[in-house]
């Protein structure tokens, strides 16, 4: 361990920086990562101003959090390792660093935008119903004088319904309107 010591304290201050970052960056990123895989990653604390202020960016994402500043570290760390020997220009290197560590930050964006696209919840609900344009399955009586069926295509996938209507009788295979839900199970159709 003290051989590892001196290795560090021997290399000058902008890499002792740029490793600090990367290994210090890594282990908390990987703790982060072990956290989501075993999903306990709920507790993300992000930085809350006032109200409108949070700079959340809607679904789940918000500008200042503990895994944004993770992953802009690891980039930043990693970048100026990497490149240390390649880039003389301190001053070039650093920006370059915070550059691909804001670059890492935006890549944690696009993937969590992404993923939280796959979520559905895949409970139906009747109210979606209505507005809908459906099909009739079995002809529905004039003035509400007995029930026929419909067919409702929501969330790709095919419900069936008693349905009534005010108007004349609604014959098998014709287009119609769900105007209400009268019942757990029955729409008003027209």
């Amino acid at each position: 361990m003290q051989e590892y010591l001196d290795m560090y304290n021997a290399l000058d201050t902008y890499q002792q920086v740029f490793w600090g970052c990367a290994i210090i960056g890594s282990l908390i990123f990987v703790v982060q990562m072990v956290l989501t895989l075993i999903g306990m990653d709920s507790s993300d604390i992000d930085v809350d101003f006032d109200g409108a202020n949070t700079m959340d960016l809607g679904g789940g994402l918000s500008l200042f959090s503990i895994k944004n500043f993770v992953n802009l570290i690891v980039g930043f760390g990693w970048a100026g390792v990497s490149f240390y020997d390649v880039i003389e220009n301190k001053i070039l290197l650093t920006i370059i660093a915070l550059a691909v560590g804001v670059a890492f930050v935006f890549m944690f964006f696009l993937i969590k935008k992404q993923t939280n696209k796959l979520e559905h919840n895949g409970a139906f609900n009747i109210n979606d119903c209505v507005g809908k344009s459906v099909d009739v399955y079995l002809r529905i009586p004039a003035n509400r004088s007995g029930k026929g069926k419909i067919q409702v295509s929501l969330n790709g996938a095919v419900h069936e319904f008693e349905a009534i209507t005010d108007g004349d009788e609604l014959k098998s295979g014709m287009k119609v309107q769900v105007i209400e839900i009268i019942e757990k199970s029955t729409l008003l159709v027209k």
